[in-house]
Formats: structure tokens, sequence, C-alpha cells
């Protein structure tokens, strides 16, 4: 199994996935959020295929997310908005984001990676 994953590689979380996925053997396509931050497209497509709410892709706790007063700013923005934003700043994007071509996951959680890798 391939997997695009989408990381921080500073970020402790992004570590402990990755290391997780490569000791199921899965075969792991490494993106920096920062460097190679996803388009509107991307995220759109990845949004919809997660079948979650669009606040799960914003990293709520982060620094970025404070800064830009996103808290009271959200309510009141479109989803194309909030999409344009992600897109123009990786780290207010929840992360890892691991994208396959069937599943989207959001953030870390072992059991879901474990249980997404042991189906393929």
């Amino acid at each position: 199994m391939k997997v695009l994953f989408i990381e921080y590689p500073k970020c402790s979380t992004c570590q402990k996935a990755k290391k997780h996925l490569l000791s199921l053997g899965v075969e792991v396509e490494a993106r920096h959020i920062v460097e190679d931050t996803p388009s509107v497209e991307e995220l759109t497509a990845w949004w919809k295929r997660s079948g979650l709410p669009l606040k799960k892709f914003f990293n709520t706790s982060g620094n970025l997310y404070k800064e830009l007063h996103m808290k009271e700013r959200f309510p009141l923005m479109r989803e194309e908005e909030q999409l344009k934003l992600l897109s123009e700043h990786g780290m207010l994007i929840k992360r890892p984001l691991l994208v396959t071509e069937q599943v989207v996951l959001v953030g870390f959680k072992e059991e879901n990676y474990t249980n997404l890798c042991s189906q393929s």
C-alpha cells in the first residue's frame, strides 16, 4: 500500500504517525505541509473524501490559528474562504493528513492507521 502523507517534519505527532506507517510496511510518499502546501483543489477533494466537517482540517491548537483570531472569524467565513486560507497557510492545516484513493485521515489515531492499512 502506498499513501500520501502530508506532514510537518518537526511535529512529534507526524513523526510518530510516520514511524507507525513504516512499521506496518506502508510505502509513504511524504510531503512537507509548508514547503508544498496543498492547493484549494486538493483540499476540497480530500475534505469531501474524508466525510468530515471542514473545521476538522484546521489546526485549532496552533499558534497561527490563534494569531489570526480564527475562533471568531471561522463561523463568519464561507467554505471557499476557509479552503483558500488553508491553501495559503500550511500551518493552519491539522496534521498529519493521510491520503489514499478512498480515504483521508486527519490527525493521528494509531488504531485508525492500523485499521486502514490492514484493509489493503
